[in-house]
């Protein structure tokens, strides 16, 4: 089994607030330190209720604060919606408070709606061809300045930030290789390019001075639980999350709720099935032949997993019982 590392979406449940979701996000990341998870991540996602992740730079302090050893990172900070410099100096400071500790995942979707996205950058402009542009010249600014240049990142500017391109198509899996930079596919919600991206990322790989051979993440969504009935409920929350969602209502994550796929029509059932991506559900024994299974068939050199599960405790023990499953399976 190859490292494990955290997404957390800091889902808002039902009746909470996202003061909540946040306190609950660094109670989580001190368990998956604790456990040996390699890196926590957030996500930047604007205008979605059951989501509290959006100021994500701020959120991954609170979480840095809380932890000592963790890596701490975006998955991911949606370059279109910035100026790189802005993101330089935010993760920059990241950086300087949290040395040697620092991701920084960027994708080139908006990560909201057209009507969020003209929000938040006062125009529909910017230009996702120009994705690759923006990389570098974010890459730039986390180098030491030269003489006589004119703007510098303060903070960010000579720090160690690690820098991973994201995607859920080949375009983000070639631009990786040609930078020759760290790979993070998002598996766990739109796989179907998966294996081609891997692909050309692999074959396509440039060593850099910032990585010498490709290395894949791929993300899927676990849900552990003592027994696989008791997974596959706790896995509803999610499964209505999606269905609210794709039907344009979008709201907090519910509680789970017993037999909800088994009662719903077959378009309802087949529009969650068409927004589920990779996922692994059920008891230790299960999720660990699950993730055995798929990393065989990719390859990958690391998992991200995230759990949408409503009851926190209930969370962090599935994350738990995976530790516990990923540390028999290397044993065996």
């Amino acid at each position: 089994m190859p490292p494990l590392s955290v997404l957390d979406l800091a889902p808002v449940a039902e009746g909470r607030r996202p003061g909540d979701a946040l306190r609950n996000a660094v109670d989580l990341a001190r368990q998956a330190e604790a456990l040996g998870y390699r890196r926590y991540w957030m996500a930047e996602h604007h205008n979605m209720p059951g989501i509290a992740s959006a100021a994500t730079a701020v959120a991954l302090a609170h979480v840095g604060a809380g932890t000592e050893r963790i890596r701490i990172g975006a998955g991911g900070v949606m370059l279109p919606n910035h100026a790189p410099l802005v993101i330089a100096e935010q993760f920059g400071t990241l950086a300087a408070l949290h040395p040697g500790r620092v991701d920084l995942g960027v994708g080139r979707a908006p990560g909201t709606d057209p009507r969020t996205a003209w929000a938040l950058r006062r125009t529909l402009a910017s230009d996702e061809d120009a994705f690759p542009q923006d990389v570098v010249e974010l890459m730039d600014w986390f180098r030491e300045p030269v003489p006589g240049q004119a703007v510098v990142a303060t903070p960010g500017a000579g720090e160690a930030v690690e820098v991973w391109i994201l995607g859920s198509s080949t375009f983000g899996a070639q631009l990786a290789a040609a930078l020759g930079l760290p790979y993070a596919f998002a598996s766990h919600f739109a796989p179907a390019q998966m294996m081609q991206a891997l692909a050309l990322y692999r074959e396509q790989f440039r060593p850099s001075e910032r990585l010498a051979k490709p290395h894949a993440m791929l993300g899927v969504h676990v849900v552990a639980a003592e027994t696989d009935a008791e997974a596959r409920f706790l896995f509803t929350s999610h499964q209505q999350a999606l269905l609210n969602r794709r039907t344009g209502r979008p709201g907090t994550l519910p509680p789970p709720v017993e037999g909800f796929v088994e009662r719903l029509d077959p378009h309802a059932r087949a529009v969650i099935e068409a927004s589920l991506g990779i996922v692994a559900v059920g008891g230790p024994a299960t999720v660990r032949a699950e993730l055995a299974a798929f990393v065989e068939r990719t390859g990958a050199d690391e998992l991200i997993v995230t759990a949408q599960i409503f009851d926190h405790a209930a969370r962090k023990r599935s994350y738990a019982l995976l530790a516990e499953a990923a540390a028999e399976a290397m044993a065996a």
